[in-house]
C-alpha cells in the first residue's frame, strides 16, 4: 500500500467518532501519575500485533484494519520527526522502533521492521537530516511490506501481549537515562491471546478472549464491573516496576455482538497496567483516523 493510498484513506474517513462513558472513565481515572514534559527526547517502540483481526475476509470493516494501523503508523512518525526537529538536529537523541513479540516466521517481516529502527543518539548531523528526509516514506513502504505480506501468507502469527510485559517491556521500550520518555504503542483489537501463553492463577489469566467473558457470565450483566472486582479477575500481574513507561493501546475492537466487551476489557487492562504501575495509560477503541489522531494529540501533550 503506498504512502499516498495512506493520505487518501485519511482524508475520505469522516463519520462520528465512538466516545462511551468507559471511554472517558479510562481516560480520566487511570493516569494517576503526572506525565512526563514534552522537552525530553522521545523513545518510541510500536507493538504490532499480526493476528487475523487484519484479515479483511474476517473482518471486513472499511477502511481494513491494516490500512488504520498503517495510517496511525505513519502519523506517529511523523509526530517523531516533528518532535526531533524541535530539538534541533544537533540535540536532537530520539529513539523509534517497530516490534513484534515473538518474531514472525517470516524473515522478510523482520527485515522490513528493523528498516524503521531508528536511533538518533548513534548519529551525526547529516545522518540525522537523512532521517528527517526519508522516514516518512520509510515507514509508509515498510509497514505497507509487513502487512501485505502478512495477508498474503495469511498465517496471522499474532502478539503475545501478555510475555510481552512479563519478560520484555523494560529492556526494549524503557530508557533507562531520565531524559527521555519512554513511548510503547500497542495495536490490537483487546482479545490479547497467544498460543504460547495459556497461563492461568485462580482467575488471573495471560489472555483476554470471549470465552472467558461467558465463562465468568460477564456479558449483558449490569453487574459484570461487581464481578470483576469480586473475583479478582484479570491478567497475571508480573511485574511492578513500570513507572517510567507510557502506554498507549490503539484499535480496541470489541464484538459485533457484545458492545460491552469494550468496557470489560478496558476494566481488566486498567487493572494490569495499574498493578505494573505504568506511569501513564490510555486505550482507544477503533474509529476513524482523525478522532483517533486527537485522542492521541491528547495524550502526547499531557
Amino acid at each position: 500500500m503506498k504512502y499516498l493510498f495512506f493520505l487518501a484513506t485519511i482524508l475520505l474517513w469522516s463519520c462520528k467518532p465512538n466516545t462511551t462513558p468507559s471511554a472517558e472513565k479510562s481516560a480520566n481515572t487511570v493516569n494517576t501519575t503526572p506525565a512526563v514534559k514534552t522537552d525530553k527526547q522521545i523513545n518510541l517502540t510500536i507493538l504490532l500485533d499480526l493476528s487475523d483481526r487484519i484479515d479483511p475476509l474476517k473482518n471486513p470493516a472499511k477502511p481494513g484494519h491494516f490500512e488504520r494501523d498503517s495510517a496511525l503508523i505513519s502519523y506517529l512518525s511523523e509526530y517523531f520527526v516533528s518532535h526531533m526537529k524541535t530539538k534541533g538536529t544537533y540535540m536532537a537523541k530520539g529513539k523509534m522502533r517497530v516490534v513484534f513479540h515473538p518474531n514472525p516466521p517470516d524473515p522478510a517481516i523482520s527485515q522490513a521492521a528493523t528498516k524503521l529502527s531508528v536511533d538518533l543518539s548513534k548519529m551525526d548531523v547529516k545522518q540525522k537530516k537523512v532521517v528527517y528526509e526519508t522516514l516518512n516514506q520509510t515507514v509508509a513502504e515498510n509497514v505497507s511490506n509487513i502487512y501485505n505480506t502478512t495477508m498474503r501468507q495469511a498465517a496471522w502469527p499474532g502478539s503475545d501481549i501478555w510475555r510481552f510485559f512479563k519478560n520484555d517491556v523494560k529492556e526494549i521500550a524503557v530508557e533507562p537515562d531520565s531524559s527521555y520518555r519512554n513511548l510503547l504503542v500497542i495495536f490490537t483489537d483487546g482479545y490479547i491471546y497467544h498460543a504460547d501463553s495459556k497461563d492461568s492463577d485462580k482467575n488471573r489469566y495471560a489472555y483476554i478472549l470471549p470465552e472467558l467473558f461467558d465463562k465468568y457470565k460477564l456479558r449483558n450483566d449490569n453487574n459484570w464491573s461487581k464481578k470483576i472486582d469480586d473475583l479478582d479477575l484479570g491478567l497475571i500481574s508480573k511485574r511492578s516496576d513500570l513507572d517510567q513507561l507510557e502506554v498507549l493501546v490503539l484499535e480496541v475492537t470489541p464484538s459485533e455482538k457484545y458492545k460491552n466487551d469494550e468496557d470489560i476489557i478496558r476494566k481488566i487492562m486498567d487493572k494490569w497496567f495499574g498493578e505494573m504501575k505504568v506511569r501513564k495509560w490510555k486505550i482507544i477503541n477503533s474509529d476513524l483516523f482523525e478522532f483517533t489522531k486527537q485522542k492521541i494529540e491528547s495524550f502526547l501533550r499531557e
